[in-house]
């Protein structure tokens, strides 16, 4: 059974639909106790990094993604949160994967990055399985998290960045799944099937 953790996040009822769709069991949650009791987690995210740390804080569930053991999967701010900081207010993370979440630069590219792009691997990843690389998914980010040892998938926009980590249990993707497609169902279903 999946955990869905709703911490406010724009994007939980797209997800959850995206699960139905694949028929897989879940149940949205926002209680450390029932999120220790899953098989895997998934930690969406639309919305801005401070405010959600924040609500993470209140519901008292940071210790429950930091410390869990179970697959975990972050989507779009989600992945970002999984990071030590956010430059978006200056924001602390939950630091499981060290690096600094950065903003686009607006003198170059067009913020924020909306819509579909490429998503590149160089070697393959479990959550791409049955992916080919520069495949299409879709994207809504002003932030972006910098290539780190974690990276998993890059994409282009005005500079490489991570589109996808994967640090022991904790998967991110910055892309959208439940927005992209056939691909990104697959994406979904790779994480299911772990």
């Amino acid at each position: 059974m999946i955990a869905l953790i709703d911490y406010g996040a724009g994007n939980l009822k797209s997800v959850a639909n995206a699960l139905d769709d694949l028929g897989a069991k879940y149940f949205v949650t926002n209680k450390s106790e029932e999120i220790k009791s899953a098989e895997k987690i998934i930690f969406p995210g639309v919305g801005e990094a401070a405010s959600a740390m924040q609500k993470l804080e209140e519901k008292r569930i940071i210790d429950s993604i930091k410390s869990t053991t179970k697959p975990l999967l972050g989507i779009c701010l989600g992945m970002q949160l999984l990071s030590t900081f956010s430059e978006e207010r200056n924001t602390m993370c939950l630091d499981i994967v060290k690096s600094v979440v950065k903003q686009f630069d607006a003198a170059n590219v067009k913020v924020p990055h909306m819509g579909w792009n490429k998503v590149k691997y160089n070697s393959q990843n479990v959550l791409f399985n049955n992916i080919k690389s520069d495949e299409h998914f879709y994207f809504a980010n002003s932030y972006y998290l910098p290539i780190t040892e974690f990276t998993i998938a890059t994409t282009n926009y005005g500079i490489n960045f991570s589109s996808a980590i994967n640090k022991n249990n904790f998967y991110g993707v910055q892309f959208h799944p439940e927005k992209s497609g056939k691909a990104g169902l697959q994406v979904l279903k790779n994480f299911i099937e772990l």
